[in-house]
């Protein structure tokens, strides 16, 4: 392979095409020694499998860093000695041995996530190194989001887990909560600003539908669309998944041993659970989605679903303000329609809250004093405006 890159180099393009192809193999190369270096730092730092891990991790980066050493010989270039390793590297070592490997692992996921395409697509990367690249920011997500040793695991475990429950991955419960809280803050605000101008009853009424319907509406095209795309985002993410252990299941094999050896099996049990599950594609494709993407298949969640839950939410949340202008008009219904949107906004925050785990008592007084602050000022607006034009 390093042969007809060669040839194409130097007989397409020339001198300036190899200059070019020069640079990329050294900063290639550079990268790939900063990498496995960091990583042998973390695992001077770290203990039992987590050191197995990064000492991996790190033979992974110094097999990379030789086939971009081996394209620089091709092309008839010395290849640079390794150099002192930098700053940012040493820094990081420091603190994985001063204090523990974890102290650092939300700098390094971040890194390995940005870089986890770094080779999509580069003709020169050899056969796997781009499957590398994701395969590292995965291994480093799932060893932060493991137990340090000796951590209580069965209590921050538990909370973790709790913390997943609450989530929801339809997107059904979250399109519905702030449906309702959007369509009472905004159609509460537009009925206060007609109030305000001194508008009669039916034309307060007619704003308050407009308001209701045009908002409920916008709202359900708006999250279809958005469920839309993250459902096919989700599912070209399955896909490629999929093509990955159609190509390469031995490669797919490994990094699931090693997500799993991340998570505190021995190298032995994480590869015999490994190669159990690659017996089966589909349970492969499911478990590999679920340990890699942090999906699940079968729940990505439905445009319509959300949409509709949206529509209806915002309808009922906007309706509030709307009701004593169906019976009646003045003064009584202005205070009527104050009081049920007070309640509503109270009640709204205090759900929320519920479901964020925070204090409802406090959610609900903070969105009473937020939506009631905003149609306060609408109220405000819509007199000046209805007195100035008196």
């Amino acid at each position: 392979m390093s042969t007809d890159t060669h040839d194409a180099d130097t007989h397409d393009g020339g001198p300036r095409k190899n200059r070019r192809a020069v640079a990329h193999y050294r900063d290639a190369l550079e990268s790939e020694r900063r990498s496995a270096a960091l990583y042998r730092g973390l695992a001077a730092g770290a203990t039992g499998e987590r050191q197995q891990v990064f000492l991996e991790l790190a033979a992974v980066e110094d097999r990379h860093a030789a086939h971009w050493a081996g394209k620089l010989a091709d092309l008839g270039e010395r290849v640079p000695e390794p150099g002192r390793p930098g700053l940012r590297n040493r820094l990081l070592s420091w603190l994985a041995r001063r204090f523990s490997a974890d102290s650092v692992l939300p700098f390094l996921e971040r890194a390995e996530h940005a870089d986890a395409g770094l080779y999509d697509g580069d003709p020169h990367a050899a056969p796997g190194m781009a499957v590398d690249e994701r395969s590292h920011a995965r291994v480093i997500t799932r060893l932060r989001e493991g137990e340090p040793a000796g951590a209580d695991k069965g209590g921050r475990g538990i909370a973790r887990r709790e913390r997943w429950h609450r989530s929801d991955r339809s997107g059904a419960l979250r399109a519905a909560v702030f449906g309702v809280n959007d369509g009472l803050v905004s159609n509460t605000s537009l009925v206060m600003g007609f109030a305000g101008s001194g508008a009669v009853g039916s034309t307060i009424l007619f704003a308050g539908l407009a308001g209701l319907l045009a908002g409920a509406f916008s709202m359900a095209v708006g999250e279809y669309i958005s469920m839309r795309s993250q459902r096919e985002a989700y599912e070209r993410e399955i896909a490629l998944e999929a093509e990955e252990l159609r190509d390469d299941p031995e490669a797919e094999a490994e990094e699931l041993a090693l997500i799993y050896r991340a998570k505190g099996l021995d190298a032995k049990e994480a590869e015999r659970v490994a190669m159990t599950i690659m017996k089966d594609h589909d349970t492969a494709l499911d478990t590999m989605a679920r340990e890699e993407l942090g999906l699940d298949p079968g729940e990505l969640g439905s445009p319509w679903l959300a949409a509709v839950s949206s529509l209806i939410s915002f309808a009922l949340g906007a309706i509030v303000v709307v009701i004593p202008y169906l019976f009646g008009a003045g003064t009584a219904a202005l205070v009527t329609a104050i009081a049920l949107a007070a309640v509503a906004l109270f009640t709204v925050g205090a759900v929320i809250g519920l479901l964020n785990g925070r204090a409802p008592l406090r959610s609900g007084a903070r969105q009473l004093l937020i939506g009631g602050g905003a149609a306060l000022v609408v109220y405000v607006i819509g007199h000046a405006i209805g007195t100035g034009g008196a």
